[in-house]
């Protein structure tokens, strides 16, 4: 098999795939691992990120290139100008395979259509570029990326043909549906704030569609209506959230461990029609009890449903 024909045939009926967006870094990391094991080819040479500020884009490209150098970390020194840039003149042998820009970052240093340019001539010298909202460079490209991840609420995974998916409309879907994710994180340390310290430290945490799950090895014999009227009174005095350092959030002037402390909402009150299930429900295969919290519009028409995949 030549090397263009196996270039062209990698993944050919892969369109699209979803996933639970992780709450927490560790967790985002992993997801990274897996989706860059799972879906991404050594051939692809354009890789678009999309999604809101703070919903884990770049955790989710630290998993998927370990090593690779964020343009946008916070922990590192911000070259300028950016390697990308000067891809035409770097041929030596040391010169990075793949490189990265935060479109929304970069935009406050460069013209736009000087990225693109510079996107173009690395494609054509073979070297991998991620980009981190896609969706701001591509109209100035004359192509789609090769791997399109768009995060929201949940992470989708698709790899475009010339007849889309387009990144205009999974940034639609990503931006509407973050802020379910965000309250859902909120609402869910909340509930861990309000939690007695003999069920908080056997809780462990699980997926939900617009909502989370708390797992414990015994049925809790706690007040699932006493502890949703705690965290409801929270929500009611709109009580500030704010990072506070990587492991922690501030909730008013309660500081509370958090694995994911940028993904969150700016206060209590931007919490919607939170709800715990009266319901205690057990997993057979985990062998664990699960309480079930939920945020937003209602649209669930049974807890056999709430994973329901719309299209």
């Amino acid at each position: 098999m030549s090397y263009h024909y196996f270039e062209h045939m990698t993944h050919p009926n892969h369109l699209y795939s979803v996933f639970f967006a992780p709450r927490g870094n560790a967790r985002m990391l992993r997801l990274g691992m897996d989706i860059a094991q799972q879906y991404l080819s050594p051939f692809d040479l354009l890789i678009g990120i999309i999604g809101e500020a703070g919903s884990g884009k770049s955790m989710l490209v630290k998993g998927m290139f370990p090593g690779v150098d964020l343009t946008n970390d916070d922990e590192g020194v911000n070259i300028r100008p950016i390697p990308l840039l000067n891809v035409d003149e770097d041929n030596g042998f040391c010169a990075p395979h793949t490189y990265h820009v935060d479109m929304r970052f970069e935009m406050a240093f460069t013209q736009i259509h000087v990225i693109a340019e510079a996107v173009q001539m690395a494609i054509k010298k073979k070297r991998r570029v991620i980009v981190e909202h896609f969706e701001l460079l591509y109209p100035y490209l004359d192509m789609n990326a090769q791997l399109l991840i768009g995060v929201g609420e949940e992470i989708m995974v698709t790899r475009p043909t010339m007849f889309g998916p387009l990144p205009e409309d999974i940034a639609n879907i990503c931006h509407q549906s973050v802020k379910y994710r965000k309250m859902a994180h909120t609402a869910e340390d909340l509930v861990e704030h309000c939690l007695e310290k003999e069920w908080l430290e056997q809780c462990t945490h699980g997926d939900v569609k617009r909502g989370f799950c708390l797992e414990f090895k015994e049925k809790p014999t706690f007040d699932i209506r006493a502890l949703q009227a705690k965290v409801q009174a929270i929500i009611d005095q709109d009580i500030g959230i704010s990072y506070y350092d990587e492991d922690h959030i501030s909730i008013g002037d309660i500081i509370h461990p958090c694995t994911g402390p940028r993904i969150h909402v700016r206060s209590t009150g931007q919490i919607i029609n939170f709800r715990l299930l009266k319901e205690v429900f057990f997993d057979p295969i985990k062998e664990k009890y699960i309480v079930i919290g939920l945020v937003g519009e209602r649209w669930d028409k049974s807890t056999s449903d709430l994973n329901r995949i719309e299209f």
